[in-house]
Parts: C-alpha cells; structure tokens; sequence
C-alpha cells in the first residue's frame, strides 16, 4: 500500500484509531490511578489485551504505538505490529519526543524530536509501523499562545510531516489546542483557526502532499474552567465550519482527539459532528483515554479475565465506530452488559 492509500484506510467510515502510545511516565500515572503497578509486564499484559480483541477487526483501523510497545512480543510469540496487522489494523508510532519549554517564551511549549527523525523512520519501518504521529500543544489564555509558539510549532509538524513521508509512512498531523483554561467556545474557534492556518502554511512550504496525510485536532470546546454551558450541536456546528475554513479539501479525513472529554461526551459530539457533516472529510476518532478507561478499569479489577475486559472495549469501540456514521444514540450506549 502506498501512503494514499493507507491514509484512506486511516480514516475509513466505521472506524477509528486506537490511541495507545503513552509514554512510560503517562502509564504510570493511568496504572497508579487504578492501584497497578507499573511494570513492563503490565503494560504489555494491558495493550496486548486490547489488540486482541473483536472490536480491532470491525471498529479500528490503526493503532499508535509508543517505542517500547512496537520492540515487544506478545504472547503467542509474534511482534506487536504483526498481532495489529493480523486484527485487521495498521501499526502507527509516535515519534515525537514531547513538548519542552519554548526558548525565548513566556512558559509556552515546543514539540521536539526532529533530531536523528529520519534514522529512526527507517528503522520503525523495518518494525512494521505504517504511519507516525507528532503532537504539539498549544495553551489558551488572555496572551497565549503567542505567534512564536504557533509558528515554531507548525514549522516542526511540518519537517516531521515531510521527513515522514519521505520514509513511505502517513503522518498525522497533530496540533492540540488545550481545553485547560476558562475560555469560551468562541476563543478555542479563533485560536484554532490561527494554528490550522500555520499548519497548513508550513505543510505547502514544506511540500508535504495533503493526500498522505491526517488530520487530529482538538474539537471547537469551551476551556475546562470556563461556566459556559454549550451543547454538542454548537461544538459540532463550530468544529465542522472552523476546519472547513482552515483545512484544505485535499486532506482525506480528519482524526479528532478526546483532549481530556469523557469517554460518552466525545462519543456524542463526533456523532453531531458526522450528522452535520456537509464536507469531502471523513472525520472519526483518534482517542486514547476515551476509549481505553472503562476497559482498564475493569482489567484493573480482574486482569485474568481477558473477555471481560474486551467486552469493555469492544463496546466502546463499536459505540464510537457508530459515531462515525452518526448511528450513534443513548439507546445503543446503554445496550451494553459486561
């Protein structure tokens, strides 16, 4: 497959991408929140679980690895990427390095990890990721995020962009405006305008070919703090025209992110989203917590228990795949019985 045509699968309607390429530290802090230690083993025992079950053959279509995660062997004695590849999903990596202070910014980050990017590429390619991602964050608040830190964000997307695509991989391209803040809906549209905008600037100077590429913002949300109360029809009708101003028709589909929504929440709003959707993009999910808590709850309580815990999964997942499709409803979330 060429990366056109993986990008398509990517985002193919009915399906998502399983966000699973938190770092040692972040699935620290999600096993400690749980009571389980973290252990190489655990961490394994848990991913392995979910790349297992049902709901990766009819509701995801690719998985985001974290290093340590593409290197390991499950179970039954095949690599990681090939227990992904033969449920039917492609293998990702997140190649970023994490977001540091920005120099010369007052407190504002900077994704790093384009040092000795394209020697890794080659060597994840031999591992069997098919695609990679990089995140850059950006935060809101009555100065921020400064042109500085919108510009030189986009500039390293966009190098990590092309050095990707020059390896034969899809690169998903994530540039997270963050929900922490007090802002309203409206604030979170024009800032995300402005840093799709850059985006997009840098991705043509760069030539990266849009066609091989996806798209994983953050939905048009107030701030975390902010009292505005808004509905999942105003974050849908806001998302949909922010991204039909900013994002290029040539993009094949866009991936949202959850972003810190709970898991019912981010289902409902991709599913307005997808009811309004007027647009050439097939948008669909790009999520991690969203889509693995419930499960890692119940694989805290009884880790033996593979099929419950995939039955947790699998329920969320189909949930979401409906989303999609906007065949998502109230009636079908509560359908569920572990």
């Amino acid at each position: 497959m060429d990366i056109f045509e993986i990008a398509k699968k990517m985002v193919v309607k009915g399906k998502g991408i399983l966000a699973a390429d938190e770092s040692t530290g972040t699935m620290e802090k999600r096993l400690k929140s749980v009571n389980v230690e973290c252990t190489e083993e655990n961490r394994l025992n848990f991913r392995e679980t979910l790349f297992s079950s049902n709901s990766m053959k009819t509701s995801i279509s690719g998985v985001i690895l974290f290093d340590e995660t593409l290197r390991q062997t499950s179970s039954s004695g095949i690599t990681i990427p090939e227990l992904i590849q033969k449920n039917g999903s492609i293998p990702g990596i997140k190649v970023d390095k994490g977001a540091k202070l920005l120099a010369g910014s007052d407190n504002e980050k900077v994704t790093e990890g384009l040092d000795g990017l394209r020697e890794r590429m080659e060597e994840y390619y031999k591992l069997g990721a098919r695609f990679a991602k990089w995140r850059a964050v950006y935060s809101i608040s009555s100065k921020h995020p400064s042109e500085q830190c919108i510009k030189t964000n986009a500039h390293a997307l966009a190098r990590y962009a092309a050095i990707v695509q020059n390896a034969k991989m899809v690169p998903i391209v994530e540039p997270e405006v963050l929900m922490d803040g007090n802002h309203n809906i409206d604030k979170c549209y024009d800032i995300t305008s402005k840093v799709l905008d850059e985006c997009y600037k840098e991705l043509a100077l760069h030539n990266v070919n849009l066609k091989g590429t996806v798209l994983k913002p953050n939905m048009i949300l107030p701030g975390s703090d902010c009292k505005q109360k808004v509905t999942s029809e105003e974050i849908a009708k806001k998302t949909l025209d922010c991204l039909k101003k900013n994002v290029p028709s040539e993009v094949p589909g866009i991936a949202f992110l959850s972003g810190g929504q709970g898991e019912i929440e981010a289902t409902k709003n991709l599913n307005e989203i997808n009811k309004i959707n007027d647009t050439s993009f097939h948008f669909t999910f790009s999520y991690g917590r969203a889509l693995q808590q419930s499960a890692l709850k119940t694989w805290a309580k009884s880790m033996k228990d593979t099929i419950k815990v995939q039955k947790t999964f699998d329920h969320r997942a189909k949930m979401n795949s409906a989303s999609t499709e906007a065949k998502w409803n109230e009636k079908l979330e509560q359908s569920f019985t572990a």
